[in-house]
């Protein structure tokens, strides 16, 4: 494996381990007469109760398919450039490539990972209003 392939590889794991550990904003209520009376325990709970129902009516977050396309996107014109440069002052063009694609791929996602934990518009509409109807005044996510 070339040190470039080796860069690649552990681009990938880190990618995939930062995705699987950053957590989602949720919603914050206002003190109204329902919060008081259900308390925090159960406005978690509702809060669940909302996500779920969402997903289960096709409204997905989607952010983390947003940081993957982004990835995908910066990888492809990183190993273009790489190969661009490598052809113009010469040197091999897939190791180019590979380098470009992997900082390309790296730059992508933390670019993607700034705006990975805010929920997408409709996925956080839905649970708001979810959530007023269950009598809590949502005053933003955090």
């Amino acid at each position: 494996m070339t040190p470039t392939h080796k860069i690649a590889a552990l681009s990938i794991v880190l990618c995939i381990a930062v995705i699987s550990a950053c957590a989602s904003k949720r919603p914050a209520a206002y003190p109204n007469a329902q919060l008081k009376r259900a308390g925090q325990a159960q406005f978690q709970a509702d809060i669940d109760e909302c996500v779920k129902l969402a997903n289960e009516y096709g409204v997905k977050n989607k952010q983390t398919e947003k940081v993957v396309k982004e990835t995908a996107r910066d990888a492809a014109a990183g190993a273009a450039a790489g190969a661009v440069i490598s052809a113009i002052v010469g040197g091999n063009i897939g190791q180019s490539a590979a380098a470009g694609a992997a900082g390309g791929g790296v730059i992508g996602f933390i670019r993607g990972m700034f705006d990975s934990d805010e929920p997408s518009p409709v996925f956080r509409q839905y649970v708001d209003k979810c959530l007023r109807d269950k009598g809590y005044e949502v005053i933003g996510w955090q």
